[in-house]
């Protein structure tokens, strides 16, 4: 059975001064990209949609099919968008995976390689590292999402990652893209090709 993915589009962008979801990448964008990657061994995808909402909703792909949910506490944190996307969690789903629309360029071998090791080492949170350094997606149990969505909004995450710590596996992977973090318009042109800056 396949888990669901959550991507967490909820963030205002700040000092990206634009919706990053909506940035282009290629032939296609931050949000775009990460929905065809999850498609591709999830379901089902779950958009967390927050600041500049109506904009990201209108740009979403007709196919392949997703669930948006809206997030109107998304100012309070990532927690609060976490939660929302892990309240669309089908009731069966034995826990799900989820990633910051900040890592567009996560390879399809990253995301499989999380829920390969997730179905197979009974870890409660399965967290990629690249570099020594931890990223992007991470895989969680249902005991750890419903631990989550019990927790106050104005927490975070980390907690209850960390409550995990004995039953949390690692892996290594050799993928820039589960530690870059697209924040400001300077981390956006460091991943541009030479011809698109």
């Amino acid at each position: 059975m396949k888990l669901p993915g959550i991507i967490l589009a909820a963030g205002s962008s700040t000092r990206m001064g634009r919706p990053k979801a909506l940035l282009p990448l290629g032939d296609s964008s931050f949000l775009t990209r990460l929905i065809e990657t999850f498609a591709s061994c999830c379901e089902p995808v779950i958009v967390v949609l927050g600041g500049d909402a109506e904009a990201v909703q209108a740009a979403l792909p007709e196919s392949p099919p997703i669930i948006s949910t809206f997030n109107r506490d998304h100012r309070l944190g990532m927690l609060s968008s976490l939660q929302a996307g892990l309240a669309k969690m089908p009731d069966d789903s034995q826990g799900a995976v989820f990633t910051l629309v900040d890592h567009p360029r996560l390879e399809i071998e990253t995301l499989q390689a999380v829920l390969r090791h997730f179905a197979q080492s009974g870890a409660e949170v399965v967290i990629p590292r690249y570099g020594g350094q931890r990223g992007h997606p991470v895989a969680i149990s249902r005991r750890v999402a419903d631990e989550l969505l019990a927790m106050p909004k104005s927490g975070s995450p980390k907690d209850v990652i960390r409550a995990h710590r004995s039953a949390t596996a690692f892996v290594d992977l050799d993928d820039p893209a589960i530690v870059e973090d697209i924040d400001t318009p300077d981390d956006y042109r460091t991943i541009l090709p030479d011809s698109e800056t």
